[in-house]
């Protein structure tokens, strides 16, 4: 499976939701990076989030967020 920048895009708008604190959303406006707009409407196209633009994490949506940003914390590395 390739990582494409779709789905990057995507990874990275997951990683931004606060997972201690499940009734934080995220707004994507529409003069926003036209990636972000395109990744945040397939998350909700996907049922991760509640939104198009936005909103909250679904229960898919935190389970996906949360797989995200443990392999980020896997994988990047923490300054000594």
């Amino acid at each position: 499976m390739v990582f494409t920048p779709e789905l990057i895009a995507e990874f990275e708008l997951l990683a931004l939701f606060n997972l201690d604190n499940t009734q934080e959303g995220l707004k994507v406006h529409n003069n926003a990076n036209p990636k972000a707009q395109a990744a945040v409407m397939r998350l909700h196209q996907k049922g991760l989030i509640t939104q198009p633009d936005g909103g909250y994490l679904t229960s898919l949506g935190l389970d996906a967020a949360e797989h995200v940003q443990a392999l980020r914390t896997i994988l990047v590395p923490q300054p000594a």
